[in-house]
């Protein structure tokens, strides 16, 4: 065997392994469908062309048997004039015409034999392509299937290129997870131990740090039983309630009103609150704890801008008033300690006074001492 024969058997199999690679089945099936449809169009175009032919040659064979028929007339009328020499050349024009005709008529027929194998052959193509187009369909469902599914195995099986690299970036990274957590471990163990200090901390060692602990810790223990005393005992006026004020003035005992509890509370240990535009309710120092709450909630509803939450809480505050409060009467000559917005007031008036007062109660605080 010569080189140059052994150099073109060997790029031929080059050649055949390269395309072998780049063909895809899909696109052979694409491929082959689009052909036979150009086949079918052709075929389907041969017809057309046979039948016009054959429209063609119907018409030429009409015109012949008109030119006998006028022929044949101009015969006997020549007869009839005693021209015998014009009939004769008449009569030989109609049988000329006549040859024709009966040529056409067999042209004629054979493209219409033509015609009908053509159209046959264009059923039977169509059909085939039809065939061939469902065929198609189901290899491309297959290979697609095929397909999918290797990759899938490839995947799991971790035997593709993507999902080794995957692989192995999964263990670079559980290794230098395991790797933090033992040096945040070891850290921990050294600060806990005193061996190492955290940044900021008092100076001294492990020892001192320890009975500073326990230092702090008492005295938060004293400073909560102390609290508890103080709120137990209920010694000093309401921070909110009573902030600002000279105390309540003292005045007769009286009767209560419709809407207030059965007893009043002592002037000594209560104070007057004003709904503005209604009553004056006296309410003891004792409801503080579930005053402040209340006002808190509404404070925040303001600070929010949130209409809802607004009306709500400024609607549960005035209740609380109402039902807790001993209702003075109209007539009664006693100074407000709180004046608290009315049911009608709007959330830019809370706001504007809240803006200069803190709480909407420290607010109607305020607004109590100017009456006063």
């Amino acid at each position: 065997m010569s080189i140059m024969r052994r150099m073109s058997d060997l790029f031929q199999q080059k050649a055949n392994k390269v395309l072998d690679r780049a063909e895809d089945p899909m696109d052979a099936l694409d491929l082959s469908y689009q052909k036979q449809l150009e086949a079918l169009q052709k075929v389907k175009k041969g017809v057309a062309d046979v039948l016009t032919s054959e429209r063609r040659l119907e018409m030429q064979q009409a015109q012949l048997q008109q030119t006998q028929d006028k022929c044949q007339a101009q015969a006997r009328q020549a007869l009839q004039q005693g021209r015998e020499d014009l009939a004769r050349l008449a009569l030989t024009r109609a049988q000329d015409a006549q040859t024709q005709s009966q040529a056409l008529v067999q042209q004629i027929q054979q493209l219409k034999d033509q015609e009908q194998k053509l159209e046959l052959t264009a059923q039977r193509l169509q059909a085939k392509v039809e065939s061939f187009k469902t065929q198609r369909e189901t290899m491309k469902a297959q290979y697609s299937a095929a397909k999918a599914s290797t990759q899938i195995g490839e995947a799991v099986t971790g035997i593709s290129e993507q999902m080794t690299d995957v692989n192995l970036m999964l263990e670079r990274a559980q290794d230098k997870t395991q790797q933090m957590q033992a040096r945040s471990s070891a850290i921990d163990s050294l600060v806990e131990s005193g061996t190492l200090d955290a940044i900021g901390s008092p100076t001294g060692d492990d020892i001192d740090r320890q009975l500073q602990g326990q230092l702090t810790a008492s005295e938060v223990d004293t400073q909560l039983a102390a609290m508890k005393q103080e709120m137990l005992a209920g010694a000093a006026p309401a921070a909110r309630l009573g902030s600002g004020a000279e105390g309540p003035a003292p005045v007769p005992p009286a009767a209560a009103g419709a809407n207030g509890p059965a007893v009043e509370p002592d002037p000594d240990q209560s104070v007057v609150v004003r709904i503005s535009g209604e009553d004056q309710y006296r309410l003891s120092i004792t409801e503080r704890p579930q005053l402040e709450p209340l006002d808190k909630v509404l404070g925040e509803a303001i600070d929010h801008q949130d209409q809802a939450a607004y009306a709500t809480a400024l609607g549960n505050l005035l209740d609380f008033v109402r039902a807790h409060g001993a209702k003075l009467p109209p007539d009664s000559l006693v100074s407000s300690d709180v004046v608290l917005p009315s049911e009608d007031m709007t959330l830019e008036e809370a706001t504007k006074l809240l803006s200069d007062d803190g709480t909407v109660v420290e607010a109607g605080d305020a607004a109590g001492s100017e009456a006063r």
